[in-house]
């Protein structure tokens, strides 16, 4: 590997995260587990920072959208340790369990995420693909002759 190669990747930060709150989220096959702490509304997943991870802005709104729901975005500091599934699993998985580390530091909280379904796990996963069909439900195509 030559240098230019190991200057493109961001480096890992290591967090101190004592007195926090923590809980664990999941989505699909993804796990997270997440730690909140008063601060200024940094977001560590997997020790980058989340707009390092999530690329895509529809993710990076996705996590922030419990703060921003119960207004204490700039007042948390996050940090996300995330792994199987995809990236929207991930972020779906992050949403969780900011959520209930959030109720855990301050019950007041709970009323407004729990209006928006942020406090309840996402059950919805892929459905089996069944034999003799092509997919899940969609079969072979039929043909008379």
């Amino acid at each position: 590997m030559n240098n230019t190669q190991s200057q493109i990747k961001p480096k890992k930060i290591k967090l101190d995260f004592k007195d926090s709150k923590y809980a664990t989220g999941r989505r699909k096959k993804s796990v997270a587990k997440v730690w909140i702490k008063k601060g200024s509304g940094n977001i560590h997943v997997n020790g980058l920072k989340m707009n390092q991870y999530f690329k895509r802005p529809v993710h990076q709104i996705i996590v922030t959208r419990p703060l921003k729901i119960s207004e204490v975005a700039s007042a948390y500091d996050v940090k996300c340790s995330v792994k199987g599934g995809g990236l929207s699993g991930q972020a779906g998985a992050i949403i969780l369990g900011i959520s209930k580390a959030l109720i855990a530091h301050d019950e007041n909280l709970k009323k407004n995420l729990k209006k928006d379904k942020l406090t309840t796990r996402d059950s919805r996963v892929v459905e089996r693909k069944k034999y003799g069909h092509r997919k899940a439900r969609r079969s072979f195509q039929f043909s008379k002759r």
